[in-house]
């Protein structure tokens, strides 16, 4: 059996390209705040647990929307679809509005949080926060799942190796 030790012989690059050979569904993770929402583009996000109904995301312990959802105790997380890229590429962007404007454009509702539910997704956990947990450089994030939607219709938005992929059904 292998030990953990300082001898790695892989990059970080190398990581980032292994991991992107399992193809991931793309999520924006919103929160609700004080005076505005938050709203972020991910793909760390799996299931945990049906009793109680627990999920987990992961997000960098430096970036701001971490600071944020710690704060509102609360989190949505908008299972993009296939017609969503856009959608994904605008909160994945740096240069995106901030504060109240935060969701300017983008058509959006709110359930039991007031975390923004993205029209058009094809599903939506809307989640209290339960736990944290630090991991690396990331923190875990889990969530208990307060409310939650799917439309069946909307195809998957999928990330991999990279870049934006679609669900193609097999005949």
């Amino acid at each position: 059996m292998a030990e953990r030790g300082d001898s790695q012989t892989f990059t970080g690059r190398d990581f980032r390209d292994a991991v992107g050979g399992f193809a991931t569904g793309i999520n924006v993770i919103t929160t609700r705040g004080e005076d505005h929402a938050y709203g972020m583009t991910a793909n760390a996000f799996t299931s945990v647990s049906l009793d109680p109904p627990l999920i987990l995301i992961c997000i960098g312990s430096t970036a701001t929307g971490a600071d944020i959802l710690r704060r509102n105790g609360c989190f949505a997380v908008n299972i993009l679809g296939s017609e969503q890229e856009p959608v994904s590429r605008f909160f994945a962007s740096k240069d995106r509005p901030k504060g109240r404007d935060a969701f300017r454009g983008v058509p959006h509702r709110k359930e039991v949080t007031g975390s923004p539910i993205l029209d058009g997704a094809a599903g939506f956990l809307d989640c209290l926060l339960h736990a944290e947990h630090e991991a690396g450089d990331h923190l875990i994030f889990i969530g208990e799942v307060v409310a939650l939607g799917a439309d069946p219709e909307v195809e998957p938005l999928l990330f991999h190796a990279g870049q934006y992929r679609l669900l193609h059904a097999g005949e």
